[in-house]
This record gives C-alpha cells, sequence and structure tokens, in this order.
C-alpha cells in the first residue's frame, strides 16, 4: 500500500529537523573533547610598589605680595604682568627728588657739624692744659669738654638722618624679594602710592619648587611614618588629561593631626617645576610609594573573579584542567592585581572566558584572533 502523499513534505521537515538538532550535542560533545577557549597570562613574582592614590592641589612654595614702603609718585614700571622675576630684580620705580634733595641738605649739613666738632674738640683739648690754675680754669674746661661732647652728638645724628633719607631713596627702588611669576599689576606709571596704605603693586608666585597638598585615609599613617623615618618617599603628580609623565617629587609634611571630621591625614610633596608642569591651584592626581615589595605576587587584574565566596582565579594545570583557587586581593598597581594566594610564579590564570569554566573543566587557549589554537597551548609554558 503506498503512502499518501501528504505525507511526505512532514518526512522530508523531520528528517531536516533531525539534521539541524542532530549536531548541537555532537558540537558540545567535541568541544568538551578540545577544551573551551580561554586566553591566559602567567603569575609574577617581583617587586611590586605600595602605591597611595590621592587627590591634591597644587599650592605656591611662598607668595609675596609686592608693597611700597614710602610715599610716592610711580615714575617707570620694568615688568609685564605674568613675567617671571628673579630676586633683587627691579619692579618700579618712584620719583624720588624730594628725598635725594633733602639728602643734600643734610651733607651741608653734615659738614657744618663736622667743622663745629673738630673745633669743640681742639677747645677742650686746650682747656684741658690750663685745669689745675683755678677755679675758673676748672670751669671753662668742663664747659668745653660739654660742648665737645655736645657737637659729636649733632654729627652723630645728622649721619643718622642721612643713613635714613638714602634708605628712602633706595626705597624708591621696588625690587623682587623672592624668584617667580607675576601675577596682575594693578597700578600703573603715574599714580601715588603711600607706603601706610599698604596697596598691593603686584604679587609673586614661587613656581620652582612647588608643592602638592593632598589628604590619605588615617589607616596609611603608620606606613607613612615609618617611610619618613627611613628618607622622604616619593610621590608623583600629574593632572587628569596631562600626557607628559607625571612630575616626581619627595614627601616633606605629615600634619601634626589626624582630621576627626573626615578620618584623613593632610601631607605636602615639593617637586622641582622648571618648565612649569604644575600650576598653582590646579587640581592633580597624586600617587605617593611609601615602600616597594620586594617579592610580591601579581596576575593581570581581569583574572580576578568574584563569587559568592569571595574572590578567585582559575589557574591551567599541566593537563588543560581550569583549577579555582581562592585568593585575597591586596591592591591594584598599574593593571595587575597584587594578591595572596596558594599560586607559584608563572602558574596560568585566565584572563578571558573565565565567565564559561567550572572548576575542573578541560579548556584551550586561543589567539590574539580568537580562534582556536592561534595561540599557545594551554598547557605550555611562556618562552623567557
Amino acid at each position: 500500500m503506498k503512502a499518501p502523499r501528504a505525507l511526505f513534505p512532514m518526512l522530508a521537515g523531520l528528517a531536516a529537523a533531525g539534521l539541524f538538532l542532530h549536531p548541537l550535542p555532537l558540537l558540545a560533545q567535541q568541544g568538551a573533547q578540545q577544551g573551551l577557549p580561554v586566553v591566559t597570562s602567567p603569575a609574577l613574582r617581583g617587586a611590586v610598589p605600595l602605591e597611595i592614590t590621592a587627590n591634591g592641589n597644587v599650592v605656591a612654595e611662598a607668595t609675596v605680595a609686592v608693597r611700597s614702603r614710602v610715599d610716592g609718585q610711580i615714575r617707570e614700571v620694568h615688568v609685564q604682568e605674568g613675567q617671571r622675576v628673579t630676586r633683587g630684580q627691579v619692579l618700579f620705580t618712584l620719583d624720588s627728588r624730594m628725598a635725594e634733595a633733602q639728602l643734600a641738605q643734610q651733607e651741608a649739613q653734615l659738614a657744618r657739624d663736622r667743622a663745629l666738632a673738630t673745633r669743640a674738640r681742639a677747645d677742650a683739648t686746650r682747656y684741658a692744659s690750663l685745669r689745675g690754675e683755678g677755679f675758673a680754669a676748672t670751669q671753662r674746661f668742663e664747659q668745653a669738654a660739654a660742648d665737645a661732647a655736645a657737637a659729636d652728638a649733632n654729627l652723630k645724628a645728622t649721619e643718622a638722618q642721612m643713613a635714613q633719607t638714602r634708605l628712602t631713596i633706595d626705597y624708591a627702588t621696588i625690587r623682587a624679594e623672592a624668584d617667580g611669576r607675576l601675577g596682575a599689576l594693578p597700578v600703573d606709571a603715574g599714580n601715588l602710592v603711600r607706603g601706610s596704605e599698604g596697596t598691593v603693586l603686584a604679587t609673586i608666585t614661587q613656581t620652582d619648587p612647588i608643592q602638592v597638598q593632598f589628604s590619605v585615609p588615617e589607616r596609611w599613617l603608620p606606613e607613612i611614618m615609618e617611610a619618613m623615618a627611613r628618607g622622604q618617599p616619593s610621590v608623583t603628580a600629574r593632572a587628569p588629561g596631562d600626557l607628559h609623565k607625571p612630575a616626581e617629587g619627595k614627601l616633606v609634611f605629615v600634619d601634626s593631626q589626624v582630621d576627626t571630621t573626615s578620618g584623613t591625614v593632610s601631607l605636602k610633596a615639593r617637586f622641582a617645576n622648571p618648565e612649569n608642569q604644575l600650576w598653582p591651584g590646579q587640581y592633580v592626581n597624586v600617587v605617593l610609594v611609601p615602600r616597594v615589595e620586594a617579592d610580591a605576587l601579581s596576575v593581570p587584574v581581569q583574572a580576578v573573579q568574584t563569587g559568592a565566596d569571595g574572590r578567585f582565579v582559575y589557574v591551567v594545570d599541566a593537563e588543560n584542567h581550569a583549577r579555582r583557587k581562592a585568593v585575597e586581593l591586596k591592591r591594584v598597581v598599574n593593571g595587575r592585581a597584587v594578591l595572596a594566594a596558594e599560586i607559584q610564579a608563572g602558574d596560568k590564570v585566565v584572563i578571558e572566558g573565565a565567565q564559561i569554566l567550572s572548576d575542573g573543566a578541560r579548556v584551550m587557549e586561543r589567539g590574539p584572533n580568537n580562534a582556536p589554537g592561534g595561540g599557545r597551548t594551554a598547557g605550555t609554558r611562556p618562552q623567557s
């Protein structure tokens, strides 16, 4: 008896379904035999710095407000806004003609006082020889001696007045009291300034060396104090987005107390800044290195997984099986996780594909092109 024609399309559909359904278990079986594709990297043991990261602000080593000590009209401004100046450089010149005229008058008075003092001393010497010839002679000698002393005092007073006037003339030339960079100049030539008013003529900000102020949690205080006892630990600072090498400096200050409101301690580091990489008031990322751990175990940070019972990594053994190992993450430095774990240097940890693994799963390393067998096999050691 022949089958109805309607059955042929149904049988063809079932055959096609069987053709597409049966290879899935076959592929899974082949995957289990060959191994799940993963990427591995060796665990390393060696020197790894202890890095304490923080955010900080750049502060000037010193800021000097330039003011006039005397009254006078500004005759000339010798610098420009934003200019870098050195200690002793002339910034402003005030009109000192009045003080110079006063000095000339005092010089004439000094010549007169010297002449009077010379004559008074001569009289005192002359009457000294007549002292013993009677009461009048003794009285004239005492008067001559007093006149000589008064003349000497007048001479010294005039000399003191001249020194003060010369100082006034010197103050009329305003110089930089520190190396640094000028800010805005609010006063132009022709303006009258008075020393009693304290008008700020310019501000000099010292930018080399420069300091960075930052705070770290108080739990790091023992490490920092031990590092300071050994010497000044190194600090690096770089502004966000700056592609240059970070500025390198030294820790120079640890605050005498912990801020109880924030639980942090304030620190300062000093940096050489000849190229003005750091700018006063700038926000920077800071890394403090109090010490270097000589024999630290580290793996790429992507190898560390987190499960219900804590952190772990998958280690590939010599038979190409993934073994789950519990680890303790101590810190992350430059993309590598520093661990406390029962792992040996050179052990291969899974850095890609760990999500599809289970303890004891067979694995096969895939290469950079994501093709199985494109790189080293999971059981081989990296060549040195």
